[in-house]
């Protein structure tokens, strides 16, 4: 049994049987298909879950900073719906889910705290596709700053537009527009 002294699902994966591993921009941390063994929790750097749809488009579903576990919505399936990358040199912390599991099972606190979570993400994740509905880049662009994003620095705009559901050429014409002359 694992003594739980805290609601906030974050301090699991800094429990022995946790695992540290270092990734390079671009590496995977795991691919569509691959069996559901561990939760990750981004420590450094920041990971990309991707979807590639059939006509070859990739989607990003999410964009896991310092702090965020990478498709949480995987903890309770057999294998992963879509593909993990390293967006940039990064470190991951692993957790095996049967221990996440029972670490839920055995603290009704933490399981409340990881269902707020999981709320949060979801309506994150309705947000996100609310946005991707709007006509135009600068539609696009107004609503994810409204919703307190912040741009990041130029090497960093491609994940933006890829959040946005845009090319890069099209976030940059929009940026360049927005410019004081």
């Amino acid at each position: 049994m694992i003594l739980i002294m805290s609601d906030d699902h974050r301090h699991l994966f800094s429990l022995p049987v946790s695992i540290r591993r270092q990734m390079l921009a671009g590496e995977p941390l795991f691919c569509a298909g691959d069996a559901v063994t561990h939760m990750a929790l981004v420590q450094e750097g920041c990971v990309h879950l991707l979807r590639r749809t059939v006509a070859g488009a990739t989607v990003m579903l999410q964009m896991a900073q310092a702090g965020h576990v990478v498709a949480e919505a995987s903890l309770y399936s057999a294998s992963y719906h879509c593909g993990a990358e390293a967006a940039c040199p990064t470190v991951v912390s692993l957790l095996p889910v049967t221990v996440f599991r029972q670490a839920l099972r055995d603290s009704p606190a933490l399981a409340e705290s990881w269902s707020k979570h999981l709320a949060r993400s979801v309506q994150t994740a309705r947000m996100r596709a609310e946005i991707r509905t709007l006509r135009t880049v600068a539609e696009r662009l107004d609503a994810w700053l409204g919703e307190g994003h912040v741009l990041p620095d130029k090497g960093r705009q491609q994940d933006v537009a890829a959040e946005l559901g845009v090319s890069r050429e099209a976030l940059y014409r929009e940026l360049a527009r927005r410019r004081p002359r």
